[in-house]
């Protein structure tokens, strides 16, 4: 089995893109961020004829999150569980939970935070603070499920372009970083790094100044999971290649994040 998380930014604009990759890489569970419009406009039926069932929690213009199941067991046992963080709808579609075939899945998109001094920084960390909440209220640890997502927080030195220079600003802060060391507390962990200790590998490159070419990133997109789910864990890996250019489409910001699992 694998699974994934991408940050579409935009599922209207990077639909080609999108069914190019899931063509190309087969995923079995993937989560969606960014997707930009309402759940009427969601492209249920190209997903359907790609060969994968959609459970979408949409909001029009501005974030939403889904899950993609492959079609066959994991559809068809797929249901959604929770639309959206308790306590915090007021802050956006940012979060759904899905169940499928013994293995729960949460999407997340948690909010920029744009600046450490803007109101929404305090916003963050207060989401943060619920969705831990909502996790430790709802996940039962010892079953395999995993929380994949854009969390918008460089986990550590490693996974920023200049650790150094960026230190207190946003996505680099201890404040920020103490809500994902909260996490592995209550037990989760991070794929990427626990399968790659040592690697610099990135997310999330901006479009502007050469970025990408430059490596100039962060690694913001996670899939952080259960015990029991990392126990299956053979390699995760970070999918550069889809932050390319694919046929004349335009990619994402973000690459795809990915893990394969022992059945």
């Amino acid at each position: 089995m694998i699974i994934a998380t991408f940050n579409v930014n935009s599922i209207k604009a990077r639909l080609p893109y999108v069914l190019h990759w899931l063509a190309a890489r087969q995923p079995d569970i993937v989560c969606l961020q960014e997707l930009k419009l309402p759940d009427d406009r969601f492209p249920h039926r190209a997903i359907e004829e790609a060969g994968y069932r959609a459970l979408v929690h949409g909001q029009p213009r501005w974030n939403g999150v889904a899950v993609l199941c492959k079609h066959g067991s994991l559809a068809k046992q797929a249901s959604i569980v929770q639309t959206g963080l308790p306590g915090a709808q007021d802050d956006g579609a940012r979060l759904l939970t899905v169940e499928t075939e013994n293995i729960w899945v949460t999407s997340v998109y948690v909010p920029n935070g744009k600046t450490i001094e803007h109101d929404d920084f305090e916003m963050k960390l207060a989401w943060m603070e619920k969705l831990r909440r909502y996790l430790t209220d709802n996940v039962d640890m010892d079953k395999p499920g995993f929380v994949g997502g854009d969390f918008n927080i460089v986990p550590a030195a490693l996974d920023s372009f200049d650790a150094q220079r960026q230190a207190g600003h946003i996505f680099h802060t201890d404040r920020e970083r103490r809500m994902l060391q909260g996490l592995r507390e209550d037990g989760f962990r991070d794929m990427f790094r626990e399968l790659n200790p040592e690697q610099r590998m990135f997310s999330w490159w901006d479009y502007r100044r050469g970025s990408f070419h430059k490596n100039i990133g962060l690694r913001i997109d996670l899939l952080m999971a259960t015990p029991s789910l990392l126990t299956r864990a053979e390699r995760s890996w970070i999918d550069r290649d889809y932050r390319k250019k694919k046929d004349g489409h335009t990619p994402s910001d973000h690459a795809p994040v990915l893990a394969q699992l022992r059945d």
